[in-house]
C-alpha cells in the first residue's frame, strides 16, 4: 500500500514514504511541529494502513485529544493503536495493548520492536526518548530504524532540535532516510513558520522552503501570504477575487474599487490571501508596493476588450520585474465578441509557457483553474530529476 505524508506540496515532490525508510520531522523547539507527524498518521490511517503512535511526554487520554482538536477521530479506527511509554514513566497502571516503561530498556526495546514488526506506520518521538532515557538510548533508536527496514514498516520520528550534542544531531541525520524541516522565521519575533526538505535518499530534491500555517480543525496548510489579482479598470478582478474566495471584501464607490478586495481561500491543502488592485492608472503605486510582497499574480483580463490589453501588459511589467509567476485569467469568455486565449496571448505577445485560463469569473467558470495553473507555477519548481 502507498503510503504518503499528509503533507500539501511535501507529497507532490517525495510522491511516497517506500517500505522500510524512516522519515524525521527535524522541528525548531518554538514549533508546533508534532501536529506534522500526526497528519502523516492520520492520512495513512484513512487510506488503510494500520498504524501506531507513541506518546511519552503525555497521557494516551491527552494524546488522543490532540488529534481531535485537528478533527482526526482517530479512536473510531480499529487499525489505530496507542504505544503508553507516558504511565510506565509516571508509574500509572496502563489500559493500552502496547506500554512499556521507558527507563527500562530492555522492556522498551521489546515493545517497540514488537509494534514496529506489526504495524505499517509507526510515529516515534525521537527526542523526547532521548531525553527521558538518556543519551545512550540513540543506540536502541537505531536498532528500530534498522529493524523498520527489515520489516518493511515506515518510522515516522519527531526531533525536536534542542541544544543536543553534535554526535546526535549527526547519528540523528544519518539514521533517517528523509528529514524535513519545519521552523520558524524569524526578525526579532517570529514572523511565520515554515517547511522543507533536507535530504530524501530516494529521490533528488530541490531544496525550497514552504510557507505554512496549521489550521483546527484540518492541521497543516500551506501557505500563500499574497497573491496579487491585477488588471485594467472594468476587467473584473473584484469578481475573481470573490468568485474564487470563501470570504471577501471590497471597498468600493459608485460601484468600482477605490482601495483593495480581499479574499481568503482554503483549496487543496493550501491557505492563500488573495488581494485586488484598482485599475486606474492613478493607483499604480499600490500596485508596485504590492507587488513587491507577493508570491503570485493573477492578471485579469477583458477578453471583449483587446484595446485595454496595453493597459494590462502595462501592469503585468509593473509586478512582473519582481520575478513574480503570473497566470492570465481571460475574463467574460461568456460574452460574444470573447477572444480565445492563443489570441490573447499573440495581441499581448505573452511568452508560450504563460497560462493563460478561460473565465467566466461572473459564472464562476475556470476560476478554480486560475488558481491551479498558479499553484502549479509556485510549486513546481520544487521537484528535481529522480535518481
Amino acid at each position: 500500500m502507498k503510503v504518503i505524508t499528509g503533507i500539501p506540496v511535501l507529497d507532490d515532490v517525495i510522491e511516497e514514504i517506500p517500505e522500510g525508510k524512516v522519515l524525521t520531522y527535524w522541528i525548531d523547539p518554538e514549533v508546533e511541529g508534532d501536529v506534522f507527524a500526526m497528519q502523516t498518521l492520520f492520512t495513512n490511517l484513512e487510506r488503510g494502513c494500520k498504524c501506531a503512535y507513541t506518546t511519552i511526554a503525555f497521557s494516551p487520554e491527552v494524546a488522543i485529544g490532540e488529534f481531535n482538536e485537528f478533527g482526526w477521530d482517530v479512536e473510531n479506527y480499529e487499525n489505530f493503536s496507542i504505544v503508553d511509554l507516558y504511565s510506565g514513566y509516571v508509574g500509572l497502571p496502563s489500559n493500552c495493548e502496547y506500554s512499556a516503561s521507558p527507563t527500562d530498556v530492555e522492556e522498551l526495546n521489546e515493545v517497540m520492536k514488537k509494534v514496529i514488526g506489526n504495524f505499517d506506520v509507526v510515529v516515534v518521538p525521537v527526542s523526547s526518548i532521548i531525553d527521558v532515557c538518556g543519551e545512550d538510548s540513540t543506540e536502541i533508536i537505531g536498532e528500530w530504524c534498522g529493524f523498520a527496514k527489515e520489516k518493511k514498516t515506515r518510522l515516522i520520528c519527531t526531533f525536536v532540535s534542542w541544544p543536543y550534542p553534535k554526535e546526535i544531531e549527526k547519528f540523528m541525520k544519518n539514521s533517517s532516510n528523509a528529514v524535513i524541516r519545519v521552523g520558524g522565521v524569524h526578525h526579532r519575533v517570529i514572523l511565520g513558520y515554515y517547511y522543507g526538505v533536507v535530504k530524501v535518499d530516494w529521490k533528488n530534491i530541490k531544496s525550497k522552503a514552504i510557507l505554512f500555517r496549521l489550521v483546527r480543525p484540518g492541521g497543516v496548510r500551506a501557505y500563500i501570504p499574497k497573491i496579487l489579482v491585477t488588471g485594467p479598470y472594468n476587467a473584473g478582478k473584484s469578481t475573481f477575487v470573490h468568485a474564487v474566495s470563501m470570504r471577501a471584501i471590497s471597498v468600493d464607490r459608485l460601484g468600482t474599487t477605490v482601495a483593495l478586495d480581499h479574499g481568503h481561500l482554503e483549496y487543496k491543502g493550501f491557505s492563500m490571501d488573495l488581494f485586488g488592485t484598482p485599475g486606474q492608472e492613478r493607483f499604480d503605486p499600490i500596485l508596485r508596493m504590492l507587488g513587491r510582497e507577493a508570491l503570485g499574480v493573477v492578471l485579469v483580463v477583458d477578453s471583449t476588450k483587446p484595446e485595454t490589453f496595453p493597459r494590462a501588459k502595462q501592469m503585468l511589467e509593473a509586478v512582473a520585474h519582481f520575478g513574480l509567476p503570473y497566470v492570465v485569467a481571460a475574463n467574460k469568455q461568456d460574452l460574444p465578441g470573447a477572444l480565445p486565449p492563443e489570441e490573447i496571448r499573440k495581441k499581448m505577445f505573452l511568452p508560450e509557457d504563460v497560462p493563460i485560463v478561460p473565465v467566466s469569473a461572473k459564472r464562476g467558470d475556470g476560476v478554480y483553474e486560475v488558481i491551479d495553473a498558479l499553484l502549479e507555477l509556485l510549486t513546481g519548481s520544487w521537484v528535481g530529476e529522480e535518481k
